[in-house]
C-alpha cells in the first residue's frame, strides 16, 4: 500500500517534476500521508478504507501544487541586475521586477520607477534627481550618499529602506508608511513630508528644522532635540516616542519653539515633553 500511495503522489506532482520548491512539497507531503495511512490502519481500517481516508485527508492538492508551481516559476523570472556606473538618465522601468538590483554609481536622473518591485536593491552614490519611485517597493533599498532631490515617493512601500546621508532638498514622501526607514546624519529641512506615518524611522543627527508634521503619526521614533528647531506637530500622534537632549547647542529655543497644539500623545511621551519644558497645554492624552 505504500507503493500505491507513493504511485498517486507522484502521478499529482509529474507535471512539476524539477521545480526544487514542489519537489520539498511532494517529500513532505508523501511523509505525512504514509504517517496518516499507519494511523488510520492502527484503528482498525482496512487497506482500501486506510487510503481512501488518507487522500481525501489533504483536499484539493492539486491545485496547491500548481499555486506553488507558479510562485517559483515567477521567482525564477525575476531580473537580477547589474548597472553599475551606468548612464541611465530618463531611463524606464515602470513596473519592472529587480530583486537585489545594482545602480550604485549610476546616472538615474529622470527614470521611472513607477510600481517597480525593487526589493534589496542599491542605488549608493548615485545621481537620482528628479526620478519617480511612486507605488514602488523599496523594502531593503539602500539609497545612502546620493541625491535625491525632487525626487518623487508618493504611496511607496519603504521597510527598512536607507536613506542616510543622501541629498534630499524637494523630495516628497506624500501617503506613505515608513517602517524603520533610516534618515541618520540627514538634512531634511527642505524634504516633503505629507500624510506619513513613521514607524521606528531612524533621524538621529539628522536636521529636520522648519518641518511641518501636522497631522501625521509617530510610531516607537527618537528624535534629537538640537535637530528639531521650528518644527511643528499640530495634530500629529505620537506614541512611545522619544527626544534627545544631544549636542552642543543650547535647547532652550529649539523647546520653545515646538509647536505641539491639537496633539495626540501617549501617557510617557507627553511626561517626557512636559519633563523638558515643551508646552503641552493644547494636548491630548491617550488613555
Amino acid at each position: 500500500m505504500n507503493e500505491k500511495l507513493t504511485s498517486y503522489v507522484n502521478g499529482v506532482f509529474a507535471p512539476y517534476d524539477g521545480v526544487k520548491s514542489v519537489t520539498e512539497l511532494k517529500a513532505d507531503l508523501l511523509s505525512d500521508l504514509l504517517e496518516r495511512f499507519q494511523e488510520l490502519k492502527a484503528e482498525g481500517k482496512d487497506d482500501e478504507t486506510a487510503f481512501d481516508l488518507t487522500i481525501e485527508s489533504i483536499g484539493d492538492i492539486e491545485q496547491t501544487v500548481q499555486e506553488v508551481a507558479n510562485l517559483t516559476h515567477s521567482l525564477e523570472r525575476q531580473v537580477h541586475t547589474n548597472l553599475n556606473a551606468s548612464n541611465l538618465e530618463q531611463s524606464d522601468f515602470a513596473g519592472v521586477t529587480v530583486h537585489k538590483g545594482t545602480f550604485q554609481a549610476s546616472m538615474l536622473r529622470g527614470s521611472d520607477f513607477t510600481g517597480a518591485d525593487l526589493t534589496g536593491s542599491s542605488f549608493r552614490s548615485s545621481d537620482v534627481r528628479e526620478a519617480t519611485f511612486a507605488g514602488a517597493n523599496l523594502t531593503d533599498c539602500d539609497f545612502s550618499i546620493l541625491d535625491l532631490a525632487d525626487a518623487n515617493f508618493r504611496e511607496a512601500i519603504l521597510v527598512r529602506t536607507n536613506f542616510s546621508m543622501s541629498g534630499l532638498v524637494g523630495t516628497k514622501f506624500i501617503g506613505v508608511k515608513l517602517t524603520d526607514v533610516n534618515f541618520a546624519k540627514t538634512d531634511l529641512r527642505k524634504t516633503i513630508f505629507e500624510r506619513c506615518t513613521f514607524i521606528g524611522v531612524d533621524f538621529h543627527y539628522s536636521d529636520l528644522s522648519g518641518q511641518r508634521f501636522d497631522g501625521q503619526t509617530f510610531i516607537g521614533v527618537t528624535f534629537d532635540l538640537p535637530g528639531l528647531k521650528g518644527v511643528s506637530f499640530q495634530g500629529a500622534t505620537l506614541k512611545n516616542v522619544a527626544f534627545r537632549q544631544g549636542g552642543i547647542w543650547s535647547l532652550k529655543r529649539t523647546i520653545q519653539s515646538l509647536n505641539f497644539d491639537g496633539a495626540k500623545m501617549d501617557k510617557v511621551t507627553y511626561a517626557s515633553l512636559k519633563g523638558l519644558g515643551v508646552n503641552v497645554s493644547k494636548v491630548t492624552v491617550l488613555s
